[in-house]
């Protein structure tokens, strides 16, 4: 088996880890691959490979680092059905649910395929401009449209399927999977979602009207937002990729062909938001 390995950069344990991880694979008789083109590049010795082609090459991903190394590691396996293994070197990680305690039992467990997979929807996100083609991205986590201009609320017509949601006068829009429903969203209130549901979350962002709630659509049936503002807005998807969104541009959400296959833990997803949230502790 080949594994890739993607690596944060900036965290003095990341390159260390790398190597040893990579070593316990080539003495069970596994090679791994670096992307080269991010985080710290490729440990002496190893083997190196641009990110837009190694997908084509490994059997799994693994992405060491925070929730924002292994978006990007999904940008580059999803669309090869590579499954991805994270390991979280960072302080939350909804998505990375490996610490690094557990990172040798997960790799072993990976090559002798006893960890399980699981699929996770994902978004592709294009932006329909009046004065250029029309550009989409994929997206595990969310497309957010927010104010360019500061103090200045923005206007978003959201329909689906051809109704008419409603009219958002705010500082902007989260549009998120419910894996990404405990990203960005989480923060503005939105509702959090178990992750092997098909849907996606709209949720305003500082609503001017106070009745704007979260709401969640079918993911089959899509969401379209325009801008009927004034003013230019910014489109980002999954924290990686931006445009600007002018006066009558167009964003369109609707569920990808192709899921994202994730390696997950023997513990549920209710644990995972226990341990990382908190919940039904007692404080002092």
């Amino acid at each position: 088996m080949r594994f890739g390995f993607i690596v944060r950069d900036g965290n003095p344990e990341a390159p260390g880890l790398a190597v040893s991880l990579a070593a316990l694979l080539r003495d069970h008789g596994c090679q791994a691959v670096f992307v080269n083109d991010y985080g710290p590049g490729v440990p002496a010795g190893h083997t190196g490979m641009p990110g837009d082609r190694i997908g084509a090459h490994i059997d799994v991903m693994v992405a060491l680092g925070g929730d924002g190394t292994f978006l990007f590691g999904a940008k580059l396996v999803a669309d090869r059905d590579v499954p991805l293994l994270g390991l979280n070197l960072g302080s939350l990680g909804f998505l990375t649910p490996y610490a690094l305690s557990e990172a040798h039992a997960a790799l072993i467990e990976a090559m002798q395929g006893r960890l399980p997979v699981e699929e996770r929807m994902r978004i592709l996100v294009t932006l329909r401009a009046k004065d250029r083609e029309p550009e989409s991205q994929p997206a595990l986590n969310d497309a957010v449209i927010n104010q360019r201009e500061v103090a200045r609320l923005i206007e978003l017509l959201a329909s689906t399927n051809g109704d008419t949601i409603t009219s958002y006068k705010a500082d902007g829009l989260i549009l998120c999977t419910p894996t990404g429903s405990t990203a960005y969203n989480l923060s503005a209130a939105g509702p959090i979602l178990s992750p092997d549901l098909e849907a996606i979350v709209l949720t305003p962002i500082c609503p001017h009207t106070l009745s704007n709630r979260p709401l969640v659509v079918r993911a089959d049936k899509g969401v379209s937002v325009t801008n009927t503002s004034r003013y230019q807005a910014v489109l980002t998807v999954d924290g990686h990729w931006s445009r600007e969104v002018g006066p009558g541009d167009m964003v369109e959400v609707r569920k990808a062909q192709r899921s994202l296959r994730v390696f997950r833990p023997s513990h549920s997803f209710f644990k995972i938001l226990r341990q990382k949230l908190s919940w039904g502790e007692r404080k002092a």
